[in-house]
């Protein structure tokens, strides 16, 4: 199945660069180049990519708020951001959008094409200075805030899984932290998705730091598995 990408970037330099790698790519093919964030959004509803690699800092409507439209207008398509700007109002506004993933352009255009991959099959990705910023951004919450009603609803096996998931632990390690299979974590894994109506690892990683399940450690790396 070829994976349809929309490519979103005010520098048509940029946009030629990832699209003269992509069409080396068997499994992956443009559908459309955009050159702004309204662009962008008309551009998804029309041609519904499966994925969309978005720029952020972009004339007229910028990238956050154009992944944000392509995430509420209940389409398929999942945003990759690639950007020049790791910030941390850049990293989370993206994130908290809906994007699925969070790249920076000096990563390798080969690291590039294997993240649309993983993004489309439904996975996330953060890249390393990024997960970095989102563990800092957590440190410096004081621990006096209140713990959402999000996580109300929970079950003790599920809440211990979502604190698992936000301390960075993979699958196969909260299998082993629990003693129970794979297939159990992924189900519940699963269950935590459709509760807590997130989209993917990433929003569940936010949402056991937002209740307070996690004390913030810089130390942590997030593992997507």
């Amino acid at each position: 199945m070829t994976i349809r990408v929309l490519l979103v970037d005010d520098q048509p330099l940029v946009r030629a660069a990832v699209r003269m790698v992509i069409s080396d790519a068997p499994d992956l093919d443009v559908a459309g180049e955009a050159g702004s964030g309204g662009e962008a959004v008309r551009m998804a509803r029309d041609l519904r990519p499966d994925v969309v690699v978005m720029d952020l800092r972009m004339p007229g409507m910028d990238g956050i708020e154009a992944t944000r439209r392509i995430v509420g207008n209940a389409g398929h398509a999942r945003v990759l951001v690639l950007t020049t700007f790791d910030d941390d109002d850049n990293v989370y506004g993206a994130l908290r959008a809906g994007a699925c993933g969070f790249l920076v352009k000096d990563m390798a255009l080969d690291d590039i094409l294997e993240a649309i991959r993983v993004v489309a099959a439904g996975d996330a990705l953060l890249a390393p200075t990024v997960t970095r910023r989102l563990i800092e951004e957590f440190a410096r919450r004081p621990e006096s805030v209140p713990r959402p009603r999000v996580v109300e609803g929970l079950t003790d096996r599920e809440t211990e899984v979502l604190t698992l998931v936000g301390r960075g632990r993979s699958n196969t390690e909260i299998a082993a932290d629990l003693h129970i299979t794979m297939a159990t974590v992924k189900t519940y894994v699963s269950r935590l998705l459709s509760k807590l109506d997130a989209r993917d690892r990433v929003q569940l990683v936010i949402i056991a730091y937002d209740a307070g399940l996690v004390p913030a450690r810089k130390s942590l790396e997030v593992k997507w598995d």
